[in-house]
């Protein structure tokens, strides 16, 4: 229809941000761990790893799926 981006692609884009920010701060929590954090650092750290790796699963079936997009 239109020259812009596909849904496709910034789907990608924004899920590939999504891994990039759970990863982040899941590094953030866990080298926060033995001062201030305490275990609930470990426990939102391990949440945000988890995420990360469920995000990026997903993410990596969407590159599977190819480049094309559906149209009604």
């Amino acid at each position: 229809m239109g020259n812009g981006v596909s849904v496709l692609a910034a789907h990608k884009i924004l899920i590939a941000s999504a891994v990039a920010m759970f990863l982040g701060y899941g590094v953030w929590e866990f080298l926060r761990y033995p001062d201030p954090g305490g275990v609930g650092a470990l426990v939102r750290g391990s949440l945000s790893a988890a995420a990360a790796v469920g995000f990026g699963v997903y993410l990596r079936s969407l590159f599977r799926r190819g480049g094309g997009t559906e149209r009604a």
